[in-house]
């Protein structure tokens, strides 16, 4: 049964930026468009441009090249009705500025549309605003709980280092309680990765085998074709290991990993991923580092006739520039179930296609009958997609018609696609209204991000100062620096996924 919304404004913060106009607005038409949103709600954007109600209707809404395609299709009527929710406040030329302006401004919106006390803040703001923002909120008295709910939606990046994700928990935490803070991790919002947890706990062929007696290792793809783009001044500080692998990738590890959580309440769900990360072990030695761990630069190359530039040559970018664009990790997890059981995790821009996937390697039978079938290193796998092509496949062995035991391997498939009549809500959109109705399962916890930080930042460390360190180049367009194979010790390759969940890797077409 679906949960009911309360009545409430969303304040954002940063509204004038990007990621209002391309992300949270059109969820916001999704949810409007397919009765989510509660009956009283209006949404109030806050930053320091000047501009009228009319202006930002115009730039979010009416003459929004993101919401162009999706507005043809409706009447004059619903579009207003829309439009129409949307309001905007000036601070002025600073964040760190008396709120009490903006405070009036929802008391008198709370009152004419009748939207209640409760109020979600969106900071869609540089992280080194989070604080100030908090605190201004605090002293105007808008972060009180006595006549209707607050909440505290804050963006990734959460901190660049242990050290900075504290301050931030700590700061945040002075002025709102944890349960009022939701990190947000667009990654979690996503269908596919959700049904990581459905896979493992709602069905007795994988649970019984989900542990070291049965799986050999794990293995983690998250691949982008393109390159930095116009971010290359915020990547270049930042590098694929902060960028995607502390939040989105040990997000997914987590999902993996965790015990079964008592029940599917958010705190029980964050509790079993919380140990689930504080059980990977950290690893400390430079020789450990240097042998679980790979990073590398793409560099200039020919896709598809094209041209590329390498990443040193990108707009923003350090000409001497040591900031990963790909990260290659093994590591283990101690505790009953994985013990000895590695995990290989990978992140990287400038692949041939862009994928995200999980594989579970399974273990060949402990008695081989059929050996000379050509069954031999082609384990049993179960590949979960979380992007494109959605779905999930399992890959095992049957006999080739004939004479003799000739084995070949057969795929068992599912494609979210093919739940036609089903419509799968895009992650910005699955994660505003959970946050809406309060239930925080999808957004991380403070002690969540410190233990992804705790495993991260010795590797960042060893990269920035360690005697060993390499930095390995690969050409645009191919899976990585070849000896990246190498962190797959004894086991094989790393499984190139192609852009379909089908597709058999092995080969890649890189011109």
């Amino acid at each position: 049964m679906a949960k009911k919304t309360e009545n409430q404004i969303l304040v954002i913060f940063g509204a004038s930026g990007d990621l209002t106009a391309r992300k949270l607005v059109p969820s916001l038409f999704n949810l409007f468009i397919s009765g989510h949103l509660p009956e009283n709600f209006v949404v109030l954007g806050a930053s320091r441009s000047d501009m009228t109600d009319t202006a930002f209707r115009k730039k979010v809404v009416t003459e929004s090249t993101y919401l162009e395609k999706k507005l043809e299709k409706l009447d004059k009527e619903k579009i207003e009705a829309f439009s129409n929710k949307f309001f905007y406040e000036d601070l002025g030329g600073s964040y760190d500025t008396d709120y009490t302006r903006l405070r009036k401004r929802v008391e008198d919106l709370k009152n004419k549309y009748n939207t209640s006390g409760n109020i979600i803040y969106y900071l869609s703001t540089p992280p080194t605003l989070y604080e100030t923002i908090a605190q201004r909120l605090a002293d105007a008295g808008m972060n009180t709980q006595n006549n209707g709910w607050k909440r505290l939606i804050v963006e990734k990046p959460f901190g660049y280092s242990l050290e900075t994700a504290k301050q931030l928990n700590k700061g945040l935490q002075q002025f709102f309680k944890e349960h009022q803070i939701y990190r947000i991790d667009h990654y979690l919002g996503k269908e596919t990765v959700q049904n990581l947890l459905v896979t493992r706990f709602a069905n007795s062929i994988f649970e019984p085998l989900w542990n070291r007696n049965y799986i050999h290792h794990v293995e983690i793809t998250n691949a982008e074709s393109v390159g930095v783009e116009k971010r290359g001044g915020y990547y270049d500080k930042s590098g694929a290991l902060r960028d995607m692998f502390q939040n989105h990738l040990l997000q997914i590890v987590s999902l993996v990993v965790m015990e079964p959580p008592i029940s599917d309440a958010p705190e029980d769900i964050r509790n079993e991923k919380v140990k689930a990360i504080k059980s990977i072990r950290v690893m400390k030695s430079e020789e450990e580092l240097y042998e679980n761990t790979i990073r590398a630069q793409y560099v200039a190359s020919t896709i598809d006739g094209d041209k590329v530039k390498g990443y040193r040559e990108e707009e923003g970018v350090d000409a001497n520039s040591t900031t990963e664009t790909f990260a290659a990790v093994k590591f283990f997890v101690d505790n009953w179930r994985w013990k000895d059981v590695p995990f290989y995790v990978r992140t990287a821009k400038r692949m041939p296609t862009k994928v995200t996937e999980v594989v579970i390697h399974f273990k060949t039978p402990h008695h081989q009958i059929f050996k000379d079938s050509g069954m031999e290193n082609r384990d049993n796998k179960l590949i979960i997609r979380i992007q494109p092509d959605e779905g999930i496949l399992i890959k095992f062995g049957v006999k080739v018609p004939g004479q003799g035991f000739k084995v070949e391997r057969a795929n068992l498939d599912f494609y979210y696609s093919s739940l036609a009549e089903t419509y799968v809500m895009e992650a910005y959109e699955r994660l505003i209204l959970d946050a809406m109705q309060g239930d925080a399962t999808l957004y991380a916890r403070a002690d969540e991000v410190e233990a992804a930080w705790e495993f991260v930042d010795p590797i960042l460390d060893y990269w920035e100062k360690g005697k060993d360190v390499r930095m390995y180049g690969y050409a645009a367009g191919v899976w990585g620096p070849e000896n990246s194979h190498d962190l797959i010790d004894g086991i094989g390759e790393w499984r190139n996924p192609g852009p379909h969940l089908t597709d058999d890797p092995g080969y890649c077409v890189i011109c």
